[in-house]
């Protein structure tokens, strides 16, 4: 009996590291072109905070254990802590080199992800007003404040957002279909945890299991 569970933890655990992806802080320099690479952006307090900070409000953010299970399902997830009070126009212009870097290197725009939360969500919305390549897809988490929206910032691609009911510092981003340039396809969910900004703090299956179920096809 004991023969047979440690097989099958075995077994299972194997399983398990065949779908697993992996983290890398850049965009590889030899990319495969049938693989997925998912750009994460992570939010503010990480730049002064480090990896795994404690809001009082919104709890423990553990920004590996987000890595990891976005990488759950087989991508590539590139990301890299960003220095304190990081221009988010400049920070998005190293973005798209290394977005560009991948596709220069034969990877197909649709194979190629930019998730971002909060002010990572900000960061990616200036990806996708750089941009402008129709196949390539974007989740923004939590990342569209109350208010108006940066005169020169419009979304391009394919476009996933993502906010909280109870959050107050994160909001619809379907304002940005009120202009005429538009992404070529916006989609939008609210869930309701009731933990404020900090439903994004961890990889909770309301936010995940969509964001990965779009990323790899399962959903639209």
């Amino acid at each position: 009996m004991q023969i047979r569970l440690a097989t099958w933890v075995l077994i299972s655990s194997l399983a398990m590291q065949a779908h697993a992806g992996t983290v890398v802080t850049t965009a590889p320099e030899k990319p495969s072109p049938s693989a997925t690479y998912l750009f994460y952006l992570h939010g503010r307090i990480i730049e002064n905070s480090g990896p795994r900070p404690t809001d009082p409000r919104f709890g423990l953010y553990d920004y590996p254990a987000v890595l990891d299970a976005l990488a759950s399902r087989g991508a590539v997830v590139i990301s890299s802590q960003r220095p304190a009070n990081t221009n988010m126009y400049a920070y998005a212009g190293t973005i798209v080199a290394q977005i560009e870097q991948l596709i220069e290197a034969g990877v197909p725009e649709h194979n190629i992800v930019v998730v971002g939360f909060s002010k990572g969500g900000g960061i990616t919305t200036r990806v996708s007003s750089y941009l402008h390549r129709p196949e390539l897809r974007y989740v923004l988490l939590a990342s569209c404040p109350e208010g108006s929206v940066p005169p020169s910032l419009r979304l391009s691609g394919k476009v996933l957002s993502i906010y909280e009911a109870s959050d107050t510092l994160g909001a619809s981003c379907r304002h940005f279909m009120d202009f005429p340039e538009k992404p070529v396809s916006f989609k939008e969910l609210k869930i309701d945890t009731g933990k404020l900004h900090g439903a994004f703090y961890q990889p909770l299956p309301e936010w995940l299991s969509p964001v990965l179920d779009w990323i790899h096809g399962k959903a639209e």
